[in-house]
């Protein structure tokens, strides 16, 4: 069996905080609970604790992207370990009070050490695809619309190739992961994450050319370490 290289890597983002906006990454350790540190926090809204989806998102408050969470160092242990800077430039510890007053809905902020995944820990999404669909509704779409957590340009110009990677495993850098199901989208991918409008011709795209999916889930099978410009291989 010899392994051939379908790709490379062309950007990493983590969400620390569920909703809110991409981190851009250069490099990054992967576990069984998918990137270090993504979507570990998450807002949850004011009684919908036991509900099926009681996260506050981006369908409730389109401009949670704007709010840009980051880590910072870890001799400051007053501190969670991560700070949001808001759209107004302001600047709260993930669990202050204050900033979940600011977001609303009765909303408190949660942390799960797992993650807090709608589906799967892992996201992968390639660059001809999103250009793809951006060709259906005649718009540049930025990738971070997706929100993925690996950006992959596959080899060769055809879009959707991802979902032919579905039940392999790639190995990526240092890490393995099986790709597992396609991502099956919801009006998440109609927010522009730099101005906040919503533009519903972007699932409607999706739901009409590909099933409502597109991207792919997938999970780690060997923990290691990403970065940007690692050759994407799977196994012939």
């Amino acid at each position: 069996m010899t392994a051939q290289v379908v790709g490379r890597v062309t950007a990493l983002f983590r969400y620390a905080v569920k909703s809110m906006a991409a981190e851009p990454l250069e490099s990054v350790d992967v576990g069984w609970n998918g990137l270090t540190g993504d979507r570990r926090w998450a807002f949850v809204r004011d009684g919908l604790e036991r509900s099926g989806f009681p996260w506050l998102t981006m369908r409730e408050r389109p401009d949670m992207g704007q709010y840009q969470p980051r880590f910072v160092e870890a001799d400051r242990p007053e501190l969670s370990g991560t700070i949001v800077r808001t759209p107004s430039g302001g600047e709260f510890d993930v669990v202050d009070q204050e900033l979940a007053a600011e977001l609303g809905h009765g909303a408190r902020v949660i942390k799960q050490s797992r993650g807090v995944f709608d589906e799967l820990p892992v996201s992968l999404i390639t660059t001809q695809t999103v250009a793809a669909l951006g060709s259906m509704v005649d718009a540049d779409l930025d990738i971070r619309r997706f929100r993925p957590n690996l950006v992959v340009e596959a080899s060769g110009d055809s879009p959707f190739k991802e979902d032919d990677w579905i039940g392999s495993v790639l190995r990526v850098g240092g890490v393995s992961l099986r790709m597992d199901k396609r991502d099956k989208r919801c009006v998440m991918v109609n927010v522009d994450p730099v101005t906040s409008l919503r533009d519903p011709a972007t699932l409607r795209a999706i739901a009409r050319n590909r099933e409502a999916c597109l991207g792919v889930y997938g999970s780690t099978v060997e923990p290691g370490r990403v970065a940007v410009g690692d050759p994407v291989s799977i196994d012939r």
